[in-house]
This record gives structure tokens, sequence and C-alpha cells, in this order.
């Protein structure tokens, strides 16, 4: 297993050698007289870990600091400061830093554990980027995919506010695709390379839920051995995601507000006040014009809130995308579990469209998946519906649904839409779509789209 790569800059050439010395049986250690030695080795490979002094001729260690956090992968920043200079170190913390320590006198086994620390800190942030983006794909077709008057609304709402600093609120029953689309007004702004924070407000106590968004100082209650960092300093420059809004108590609702009028707030224990530049995007599943009338959600939050509000509606109310939806999630389902069903017949496509899926997008892609996996042919038959959706479905509207599309009929949908958006270019549209170059060639030659 590789160590973990450490670089120490430093212009005493005493403390570089020490710090050296001290770290390299368990970590690559690389050194750098000055912040312009140390640039020019961060830009040239990735290092994990940077310990800099703050003081140092040329590029000094604050404007370093600056330089290293704006890389794409930037690496754990600790840096060392004079006895007396907290001031500085409390500056560094603000740009980034992870930890400072005060010099000359080091204490190893203190830097040991900070490094220790961060490294695992970083582990648990790459681990939850690679399982937001696996979760991404998975359920990320719903906020491509919908060909209805009711989903075009949404996503020519989602175009127009994405590139403003609009607070937006995001309204719809559970599984109708919330967080993705908080995701595609983030990824189509100007923050897009900045982070996506999201915090789900039902999941945590009100006391948890303060410290969680604003974070705490060492001390500030019991078992706060350490400071951390809230949710609103790691989305600075980026996008917080609020779901669940509407289970906020209000004391909770007025520190929100404050932060929203003001863009500032104090750490749990603290007394700096915090400047930060996060965009806002809140989502509920309930009526919060009703909450507010009943005294439960205060008026002036909702306001700020609701400055522009992207109503999802119910996969019932979008029935034509069923099949494309299906279509979408059959392919995929296929890929992810290693079989290959391709196809379905008519009257599951019809049952699929008579039932009213409560669960919305979420229970049509998990019903799709298991019927992938039980499935005993290459092809989906009425017996491998479930029974629950066979029987929850209304026979009374699949004879109004038989001339919907087929399965085929909405692969070929995806294709054309894929290759008018992306002006022909096969290999991204087969990217977009989630099947290979050659797949994408194979379907053009089958439904006649050769010379598109």
């Amino acid at each position: 297993m590789n160590k973990p790569i450490v670089l120490v800059a430093d212009d005493e050439r005493g403390t570089r050698e020490g710090l050296e010395r001290a770290l390299q049986d368990r970590y690559a250690v690389l050194v750098a007289e000055d912040g312009q030695k140390a640039l020019q080795l961060l830009e040239g490979r990735h290092v994990d870990v940077l310990i800099t002094d703050l003081k140092m001729p040329g590029l000094d260690g604050m404007g370093l600091l600056k330089r290293a956090m704006a890389l794409q992968k930037p690496p754990v920043c600790i840096v060392m400061t004079a006895y007396g200079s907290i001031e500085s170190a409390v500056e560094a913390m603000q740009a980034g830093a992870y930890h400072y320590l005060t010099k000359p006198n080091i204490n190893l086994d203190e830097l040991e554990l900070v490094i220790q620390r961060a490294l695992n800190t970083r582990q648990i942030e790459v681990e939850n980027v690679s399982l937001r983006e696996q979760l991404d794909h998975k359920f990320g077709m719903e906020t491509i995919v919908g060909k209805s008057s009711a989903m075009q609304q949404v996503f020519d709402i989602v175009q127009q506010v994405a590139p403003t600093r609009a607070t937006a609120l995001i309204t719809g029953e559970t599984g109708t695709g919330k967080e993705l689309i908080a995701h595609a007004i983030h990824n189509l702004s100007l923050r897009k390379k900045a982070p996506f924070i999201a915090v789900h407000a039902a999941a945590l106590p009100s006391t948890l839920l303060e410290s969680e968004l604003f974070g705490h100082e060492k001390g500030a209650f019991t078992g706060s051995v350490e400071r951390r960092i809230g949710r609103f300093e790691l989305a600075d420059g980026g996008t917080l995601f609020l779901d669940e809004i509407g289970e906020l108590e209000p004391q909770m609702q007025v520190k929100l507000l404050r932060v929203l009028e003001e863009r500032a707030f104090e750490r749990l224990g603290g007394q700096k006040t915090i400047e930060v530049d996060v965009r806002l995007i809140a989502a509920t599943n309930k009526d919060l014009r009703k909450q507010v009338a009943e005294g439960k959600f205060r008026d002036d939050l909702f306001y700020r809130l609701s400055v522009v509000t992207i109503p999802l509606p119910p996969l019932r109310e979008r029935r034509d995308d069923i099949p494309l939806l299906v279509a979408a999630f059959l392919r995929q389902c296929s890929e992810e579990n290693g079989k290959s069903v391709t196809e379905l017949t008519p009257d599951v496509i019809n049952v699929l469209m008579a039932y009213d899926w409560p669960g919305n997008v979420r229970e049509l892609r998990n019903t799709v998946e298991q019927m992938v996996v039980l499935a005993r042919s290459e092809k989906l038959t009425l017996r491998d519906v479930p029974a629950v959706i066979r029987g929850g479905a209304d026979l009374t509207k699949i004879a109004v649904v038989r001339t919907g599309m087929t399965v085929e009929e909405a692969e070929k949908e995806l294709i054309v839409q894929a290759l008018k958006e992306l002006k022909g270019n096969r290999t991204k549209a087969a990217e977009k779509i989630g099947m290979s170059r050659r797949t994408l060639h194979r379907k053009l030659k089958r439904y006649g789209l050769e010379e598109l």
C-alpha cells in the first residue's frame, strides 16, 4: 500500500529536515524551502497533506494555502505559525486550513494525530463523493428523462434559475427527485466547481442540526473535544441543499433566516462572525403555505426561501413519461445486475402506466430493478410485475393508456432527444443515454435513425 504523501514547506532548514525525519517512517515526505517551490510540487503531482509555515519569502504560506485550496484535488492543509500570531492562524483556518500548530516547539505527537485525523476526514469525503456519484448514476435518469409538459416546465424553470443567485424552494412528494433537481441547478450554475452540500433536516434532532449547519468550537458542549466546521462553511462558494425544511423547529427557523439575510453566523460556542457566500436550495414534501397559516412556519422565512418555487409533479400526473423512464431504468438495472433483460411486453407497460406510484419515480425505479433481478428470460412479461403493482393498478385506465409508447418507441425517443440536444455528437449522446457507442450505432440502424 502506498504511503500518503506529505509536503513540508518552510524556509527554515532545521524545521524542514526535522519534520522530514519525524514523518518519513509513515509518510512519503516532500520538502520545499519556499512557497513557490511548494506550489510547483503541488501542481506537478497529487499531495495528500500540506504542512506550511505562514512566514516565508516570496509566496508566503497564506498565498500558498489559497493556491493549494484552488486545486482540483486540494491537499489537507496544516499551517505553522509563530507563537503569538494566532490571528494569522485564524485567517488561515477561514481560508481552508484544517489545523494550525505553533512554532518553534511543535509537538510531534500532536502533529501525527492531526495528520491522521485529516487523512481520515479526507477519506470520508472521498467516499461520500464516490457514493453520491453512484447515487446520481443510479437515479439520475429522472432528471434528464421527461417529455411530458409538466416536466418540460420544470426543466425550463431550472434552466432559468440556475445561473442566478436566487434561493429556490423545490416542492413535491417523496420520491419525485427533489435532490436531483437541486443537483441540476447547481451543476448548471456558475458554482458548479464549488461544493454541493446536502443536509436532511428530519434526520437530525434540533440540538445536533444546529452544530451540523453552523459548526462548533472545542468545548462548546459536552463531548465537543475539537472544533467542527459546519455545512454552511463547507458549502462556501457553492450550494447548500436543505431537504425537508418543513421539519425545522422555530428556533432553527430564526437562525436560518438570519443567515439568509446577513450571510453570516457564529459557530456554537464561538464569538467570531463568519461570513459565507452560499446559495441555499430548500425542499419539502409539506404544504409550507398551510404551515405558515397554522403558525408552524415563519412567514418571513417562507418568503425568503420561495424566491423561486419549483413544483415537481407526482408520477401519476405525468404518465406519458413512464415508458421513457422504464426504458432507461431497464437498461441501467440490466447493466448493474449483470442481466440481459432488454424487452418487455406491451401489457407490462400498460399495467405500469395504470398504477398510481405513491413512491413516485423512486418506487418505479426500484420496481424495475426487482423485475430485472428476478427475470426468468430476456423479456419481462406480466408475471414478472410484482403482485402489489398488478393488484394496485386501476384497470379502467389500461384501455386509455394502451395507445402509449412501447419501450422500443421510448428508447427511440431517448436517442432522438439526446442527438438533438448534443447536435449529433454520437459519443456524447451514447454517454448521456448510458450505452456504449457501438450499442448506439446498432440502435440507430435498428430504428432507421442512421441519418441523424
